[in-house]
């Protein structure tokens, strides 16, 4: 590893896109909430666009930090919204609505990462090819912004409490069987730290991995390398 100040401004930028990022996807739970009936979030000021309202020391700055200072996945979380889902107003489905808005929102920013680099490369494709420049540098956070969002996505679509694919599973589970994910789920946390760092670090099985080369990995392919011109996919 070479400690220059490309690799410093690199993990910089690394987490400054995870924290916008992380604070679209928690300004989306907060707004479809809002929509569903439920004004928590808008009456404590979380409806807004503003980082500093969102970051969590640890989720949004030391969490991603540590993770791109070793080289893996990059991602991070920012402070839930308040949130009561006693005011939804079909609560049943809408507690399924607010947690997949964080999600879908993280879809959306990969996709529109995904349109602007494509008009960038249709403009100049040569800038692809470059090690320097500012066309690199557009290159770079591009990529890096639709990668990062692709990875939030999926990390949050995992069916593991607090996680927001857990309430599309539990939506679909009734009696015994969702009192006994209800119970699972305060197993969760360890186990998360499980698949995230003692089993690909000491058993080097890494479930997560194949997960997000599956998942991310896969659209993030589809999305950036698809169709692209001749020399350059």
């Amino acid at each position: 590893m070479s400690l220059t100040p490309t690799y410093f401004v690199n993990i910089a930028v690394s987490v400054a896109v995870v924290m916008w990022a992380a604070t679209l996807h928690e300004v989306a739970h907060g707004y479809v909430a809002y929509r569903c009936g439920d004004p928590t979030a808008k009456n404590a000021g979380r409806l807004t666009l503003n980082p500093l309202k969102h970051l969590d020391l640890f989720g949004s700055v030391i969490l991603p930090l540590v993770m791109a200072l070793l080289g893996g996945p990059v991602f991070g979380y920012a402070k839930p919204v308040p949130y009561n889902p006693n005011n939804l107003r079909h609560r049943r489905r809408d507690e399924v609505l607010v947690a997949m808005a964080g999600p879908a929102s993280n879809l959306l920013q990969a996709l529109l990462g995904m349109v602007v680099w494509r008009i960038w490369l249709q403009a100049d494709p040569a800038f692809l090819l470059a090690s320097s420049g500012a066309g690199y540098w557009v290159c770079d956070v591009l990529t890096l912004y639709v990668w990062v969002n692709l990875i939030l996505c999926f990390f949050n679509l995992i069916p593991l409490p607090p996680l927001d694919g857990s309430h599309l599973i539990a939506f679909f589970l009734h009696g015994r069987a969702l009192d006994g994910y209800y119970k699972l789920s305060q197993y969760s946390m360890p186990l998360l730290i499980v698949l995230l760092y003692l089993l690909p670090d000491f058993l080097h099985v890494d479930p997560l991995g194949v997960y997000f080369n599956a998942t991310a990995g896969s659209l993030y392919d589809l999305m950036m390398y698809t169709n692209l011109p001749w020399g350059l996919s």
